[in-house]
This record gives C-alpha cells, structure tokens and sequence, in this order.
C-alpha cells in the first residue's frame, strides 16, 4: 500500500514547472544582487577589522603571542566573519545566495587588505610587504583567504537563505 502523495512504482517524477532552476535572484533578472554583495561585504569587513584590532591589542600585551593559546580564537574568527558575511548576503538574496555569499566573503577580504596593511606598517619594524622576514600577507595566504572566504561565504550564503525562506514560508503560512 502506498503512502498519500507518493508517487506509484515506475513513475517518473519530476519537479514542478512553476519553479525552474536558475531563476533570477532579482526582479531584474540578474543573480548578482550587488546590494546584498554589499551589505555582507561591509558585515564581514567589520567584523575583520574588530578582530584585527583585537588581535594586535592582545599581541601587544602577550608574550610570544603567535606560540600562545590566543591565535585559535582569532582564527576562528576570521572564518567565522566570512560566513557571517555570506548569510547576510544570503538572507539579502535568496535566489543567489551561493554566489552573492561568496562574492560578499571574498570582498570583505578585498576591503580588509589595506586595514591589514596599516596596522602591520604600524607594528612592525621588519619592513617587507610581501616578502622577507615578517610580511603583511604572503601570496599564499591571500589565495588561501581569497578560496576561504569564498566557500564560507558560499556556506553562510546557503544558511542565510534556508533561515530567509523558512521566515518567508513561516509568515505566509500564518497569513493564510
């Protein structure tokens, strides 16, 4: 016996017309909402810049900071601050949201990168911006924040629209 709604054996089942995939995330046509972009990016370039911040304050006063317990919570941090980024972009634009959510993780590195810049020049006396013995950011490291930030972005992205169309379900439901 088959269960209400289940689908007898060798039917094909297929999703409904009324929501094809790929469809824009704006009325526009467009998945790119530079406005949702926008918003995560300035979110995740925020919380980067607090963390920076926070970061050469507890390296100021700590011994031998990078041997010490307090470089894993401002790693944390940082990753956390790109998907924070990307759910905001996600929640802005649901229909993008893998894309806008990387978009926004990515620029909010972008945008961090002449903060970075600055409070290195302040700190440190080994003068090298890219090389010798205490650069700002290896190139390396910029790729590695550069893929990072794009798949947290993607990941906050994703979770931001799931809440969103879960709230926009939830508030049309009790409508109805």
């Amino acid at each position: 016996m088959r269960e209400a709604g289940m689908p007898e054996a060798g039917m094909m089942v297929t999703m409904a017309d009324d929501t094809p995939a790929g469809a824009p995330a704006d009325s526009e046509g467009r998945v790119v909402v530079w406005r949702a972009v926008g918003r995560g990016a300035v979110v995740a370039f925020a919380l980067l810049v607090a963390l920076s911040v926070a970061e050469a304050v507890v390296d100021h006063n700590v011994t031998d900071f990078n041997d010490s317990g307090w470089i894993y919570p401002f790693f944390v941090g940082v990753l956390a601050s790109y998907a924070v980024g990307g759910w905001v972009a996600g929640r802005t634009a649901p229909d993008g949201a893998l894309t806008n959510g990387a978009l926004a993780g990515v620029f909010g590195f972008v945008m961090w990168i002449p903060v970075r810049i600055v409070i290195w020049a302040v700190r440190d006396e080994h003068k090298g911006l890219f090389t010798g013995h205490a650069p700002v950011l290896r190139l390396g490291q910029i790729f590695g924040h550069v893929v990072i930030a794009a798949g947290l972005g993607m990941l906050g992205g994703w979770i931001g629209s799931r809440v969103q169309r879960r709230s926009t379900a939830s508030r049309t439901g009790a409508a109805s």
